[in-house]
């Protein structure tokens, strides 16, 4: 590359060409994944969409950080944009209008987030399944890891304690209350909403401040995460109904919700729903989860955006169905064989 002015030896920041040669059978195998899992969905009959990134809402979770933008129209009006946190809320507009199953790798973006199995610009891997039982997403979750991954290896240090990982087998699935009374020692669903009993329940004192949910969040990360997803990976289903997000509710125990989450080798791969099609119950949530950030983190405009009515529109006519977002580079990293999430990504 030159300026125009004569030749220049090409330069490139910390030196790239050489990061990327070092890297490149970890990037090789990240191909072979996306390869993989594009065959995976191809051969059941999905149809793979994309979404616009830059989004009027770019979710309603509480806690998690945006990047903003904008948009300048041709007649001089600005238009605020964020990045979005997920596809979700697009996707399930493609199912409620077509009543396909669609999966989509997306590139998402949450602020504020960084470490080794954290970055602030990722990959999402999510698919919706019109007629999927929870189950069912389960089952197919199970095929998708057995397709991409091998079946038996040990997990890079860091990630696990050097045990064993089967996927050639059943993964183990158990229950938010069933994880509670085995890796913690409670009764977890009759202390929803009390963090003193809860506190009470695990023998441990409530910090300055918190909530049973904050509560709930710190024995999950420090007893029953620890614990599960080793020698196989682990689905820790039916989240207290508190919790249930974008999730329906168990019509056969109303405390909790239909919502499971994949934990292997020490990491959280993937979040999931059995969905809620019901745009008044989601409204109501959303509302809370509003009030909820304002309270934390009060009124800015990093934080303000319309509610999506587009989705919860679509939601009247949303099929049965169970989604789920999996997180693609954290699958890459158990199928290469390192612990550092930029390890294989092209450029972090």
């Amino acid at each position: 590359m030159t300026d125009g002015g004569g030749s220049a030896p090409f330069s490139a920041p910390d030196r790239d060409p050489d990061r990327i040669a070092g890297r490149l059978p970890l990037l090789r195998r990240r191909a072979l994944v996306a390869r993989g899992v594009r065959a995976f969905f191809d051969a059941r009959g999905y149809l793979e969409v994309d979404t616009p990134y830059a989004v009027p809402t770019p979710g309603e979770e509480v806690h998690l950080k945006v990047f903003r933008t904008e948009r300048r129209h041709h007649d001089g009006t600005r238009e605020a944009l964020f990045l979005h946190t997920s596809p979700e809320f697009a996707m399930k507009r493609i199912v409620a209008a077509t009543g396909l199953p669609v999966f989509q790798m997306a590139r998402v973006w949450r602020n504020e987030e960084g470490s080794h199995l954290h970055a602030a610009e990722f990959t999402m891997l999510e698919w919706y399944r019109p007629g999927a039982s929870l189950s069912a997403l389960m089952d197919e979750t199970e095929a998708l890891l057995r397709a991409v991954l091998p079946p038996v290896f040990v997990p890079p240090g860091g990630l696990a304690d050097s045990v064993p990982l089967r996927v050639d087998g059943p993964f183990e699935r158990l229950t938010m209350q069933e994880a509670f009374a085995r890796h913690a020692g409670v009764d977890l669903l009759p202390t929803e909403g009390d963090a003193g009993a809860l506190a009470m329940a695990a023998g441990c004192a409530l910090r300055d401040g918190e909530t049973w949910e904050d509560l709930f969040f710190r024995l999950l990360m420090e007893r029953v995460e620890p614990a599960i997803g080793r020698d196989r990976p682990t689905f820790l289903t039916h989240w207290p109904a508190s919790q249930a997000a974008l999730a329906r509710r168990d019509p056969d125990d109303p405390r909790t919700a239909l919502r499971f989450e994949l934990y292997a080798a020490g990491m959280e791969l993937a979040n999931a729903f059995e969905e809620l099609t019901d745009p008044v119950e989601q409204r109501r949530r959303f509302v809370d989860d509003r009030t909820r950030r304002a309270a934390l983190y009060g009124a800015v405009p990093e934080l303000d955006w319309p509610m999506d009515e587009a989705l919860l529109a679509a939601l009247a006519h949303l099929p049965p169905c169970a989604g789920i977002a999996l997180g693609f580079d954290r699958l890459v990293m158990l199928a290469a064989g390192t612990t550092r999430i930029n390890d294989i990504l092209w450029l972090a």
